[in-house]
Parts: structure tokens; sequence; C-alpha cells
């Protein structure tokens, strides 16, 4: 319903994917609002009741892309390892930054160029959150003995997210899913190898 009470001649949730692909496209700035009303299928004054400005619209669409597009991010966290928590966090991110059919890379990137505060406090918020996550997950790795017990939690879950952040940049640029899964993997150069696991340690007999 709208805010008057009258039924909504549209789809919102599809209208708003609509909108998210098409900034996603072209980014905040370039997305004019007759390519928005264009693309969500809907009249001006329908999109107004409906989202608001364009810049209440761009922030709602940053909120669906965060939801919809990265489900990779709770599937890596669960991963029994910390080397294996971040390969699948990386190939995770280097599939949806190269996704058929979608525009390439992320639409955090085309979201830097925007003035809007309350769209990048939103990013930032969304990364911090995946980094914290990440962090909390690797210091447990240290604490189980998976990783070294000297390594850094925090400067691991950093290094991720900067890995992520450049790999939209490069699928922008048109490099393709497989050259980044290639550089995902040798990234895990800096996590432990799996070994055999130890048995329990025999006394030596004189």
């Amino acid at each position: 319903m709208t805010p008057g009470g009258r039924p909504l001649a549209f789809e919102p949730e599809a209208a708003l994917d609509a909108a998210v692909v098409t900034f996603w496209r072209h980014g905040y700035e370039a997305a004019g609002m007759a390519e928005l009303t264009e693309a969500m299928n809907i009249s001006r004054p329908a999109l107004y009741r409906a989202f608001g400005d364009k810049a209440q619209l761009f922030r709602t669409a940053l909120e669906r892309y965060i939801a919809l597009n990265m489900g990779y991010v709770e599937d890596a966290l669960a991963k029994p390892t910390a080397r294996e928590v971040a390969e699948a966090f990386l190939t995770g991110n280097a599939a949806a930054v190269t996704m058929p059919g979608r525009p390439a890379g992320c639409l955090s990137v085309q979201a830097m160029v925007t003035d809007e505060a309350d769209a990048f406090s939103l990013l930032a918020q969304n990364r911090s959150v995946i980094q914290e996550r990440l962090t909390d997950r690797f210091r447990r790795g240290i604490h189980e003995g998976d990783l070294p017990a000297d390594e850094d939690a925090d400067e691991l879950a950093r290094f991720m997210i900067t890995l992520t952040t450049g790999f939209a940049i490069r699928a922008t640029d048109g490099e393709s899913r497989e050259a980044l899964v290639a550089l995902a993997r040798r990234s895990l150069a800096i996590f432990p190898t799996p070994g055999p696991t130890p048995g329990p340690t025999s006394e030596l007999k004189e």
C-alpha cells in the first residue's frame, strides 16, 4: 500500500531489483530518473510514493543488493578451517562480481562515486561488519591452533576486505572470473597448509 492507502500498481521487489541493476550498470550520478522509471516500469509519481526521492531509492537498492548478493559471506564463515574460510570468501566474491547476466563488478564500487553520505555510511558499515566477523573467525582459528599463535586476526580480515574490493574493480575492468579465482588461490599462501592431525606424543624410552 502507498502512504495514502492506495494499492500499489506494480510489484515493489521486482521494481527495486530493476533499480539495483540500473544503479549498478550506470552508477548513482548517471542513473537518471528517466532511466530508473523505464527500468522499473513505473511512473515518476509512483516511484516517489513507493521509494522516496532518488537518494532514498539508492539507499534502499543498496540494502537489497547487500541482502541478496552476499550470501557467500555466510557460507565462507561456516567453513571448518581459517584457510577454507578465506578460500570460500575470496572465490565466492570472485563469482559474485563476475555473474553472467549481471553488470560486472560490485554495486558498492559504483556507489563510491556518489556524494550521498548515507550511502557511504551504509557501505562502510557493511564492510565493517564483515571485517569484524572475519576477525572473530580468525581469532577462533588462532585459539584452536588452526593459525599461528602470533598471527594478527584483524590484519588478515583487512587483507580479505582489501582483496575483494580490488576484485570488484578488476571485474569492472573486464578481468575474468578464472583470473580472479587464480589470484584468490595465490593469496592463500599466507595461510598454513593443512597437514596430518598429530597423534599423541609418546614418551621416549631410555
